[in-house]
């Protein structure tokens, strides 16, 4: 039995996995290219096709994202569009490197090993700083609004290092922080050109850098990249969509999924810890990057059994990070609810 020219096994399997990646989507702002595309090229689709579709899928999760992100006060649209400015330019220039080392015929190793390095190390420097520093952070919740003043202490020191360089002008980001216009197109550019590089959104990098570079609080970080990605989201869709890339029965299931998933995972930023979100951020990038190890390997020694071992790593490592968030946010909900009340005096 078929529905919209696909198997109900299938739909079944799309619309379960696109409320994954929504919740991921949702709750870290990245997730979508890292896991869509890879699975649909298992599955035998077309490259273009699996890129399409991929890139309709994250910008309609990353739309449904943001405007729940929105209703939490957690989008600065100032940065935001700062941010779109330096990533673009960024992403022409890292495209131009590919180019370069594509003639050289140092591209793929290059790329492969770049991004292994750097999720890993993304992920364990997120992870530790996160236990390091955050461990003993027992101020419960972590809902910000993006014009809401944020702790000063709360600031990543090496945010606060990067602050005192007050090189005009200075411009005034989510939690009041003041930093100068310069730094935001530098970081903007950087995080762009590691996109334009690694031929992916760059979720992962963008987030960790208005955190930890710019001192934007978490949930505010979340919000803006997803802000950001409903540009590039849907410049990609529309590309691909004019040469026929867009298969709307792979679409419209997964969307289906992550209508949902997506507005969970955003909500949850609101109430799960900060620290929280970084730890499971920090495991999903040290998951990813053996994952892409393995696929690497694959390749280079020419066993398909290490591929397959990439992509099912990939798959457990969501589920896994998913099912935590989820879990994270109905135990913290548990123990808001059951908090004793003080009566008055």
């Amino acid at each position: 039995m078929e529905l919209l020219g696909i198997a109900l096994t299938t739909l079944a399997l799309f619309v379960s996995f696109g409320f994954m990646v929504g919740v991921l989507f949702g709750f870290f702002g990245m997730g979508g290219s890292f896991l869509v595309t890879p699975a649909l090229l298992v599955m035998g689709y077309p490259a273009r096709v699996a890129v399409g579709s991929g890139m309709a899928f994250v910008f309609g999760t990353s739309m449904i994202a943001t405007l729940k992100h929105r209703d939490l006060g957690q989008v600065d649209y100032k940065l935001g569009g700062l941010m779109i400015v330096g990533t673009t330019s960024g992403i022409e220039v890292g495209s131009r490197v590919v180019y370069y080392l594509e003639e050289l015929g140092l591209a793929s190793g290059a790329i492969g090993v770049t991004y292994v390095v750097l999720l890993g190390a993304v992920g364990l420097f997120i992870t530790r700083n996160a236990i390091v520093n955050d461990g003993g952070d027992d101020s419960g919740g972590s809902h910000h609004d993006s014009d809401e003043e944020f702790d000063p202490d709360a600031i990543p020191p090496l945010a606060k290092r990067i602050q005192s360089y007050r090189i005009p002008p200075m411009m005034t980001v989510a939690g009041g922080i003041q930093v100068s216009l310069w730094l935001i197109l530098v970081v903007a550019f950087a995080t762009g050109l590691l996109s334009g590089f690694l031929g992916v959104g760059g979720g992962f990098i963008k987030m960790p850098a208005m955190v930890y570079l710019i001192g934007v609080p978490v949930p505010v970080a979340v919000g803006t990249d997803l802000f950001e990605i409903v540009f590039s989201g849907g410049f990609g869709a529309f590309t691909y969509g004019l040469n026929g890339g867009v298969d709307l029965s792979i679409v419209a299931p997964l969307l289906a999924g992550s209508a949902l998933g997506a507005r969970i995972g955003s909500a949850a930023t609101g109430i799960v810890d900060e620290a929280d979100i970084k730890i499971y951020f920090g495991l999903m990038l040290i998951g990813g990057s053996i994952a892409v190890a393995f696929r690497q390997a694959g390749d280079y020694l020419g066993m398909d059994a290490l591929n397959t071992i990439s992509f099912a790593l990939i798959l457990l490592s969501a589920l896994l990070v998913s099912g935590a968030v989820i879990g994270s946010t109905i135990t913290t909900m548990r123990a808001q609810s059951n908090a004793p009340t003080t009566p008055a005096d």
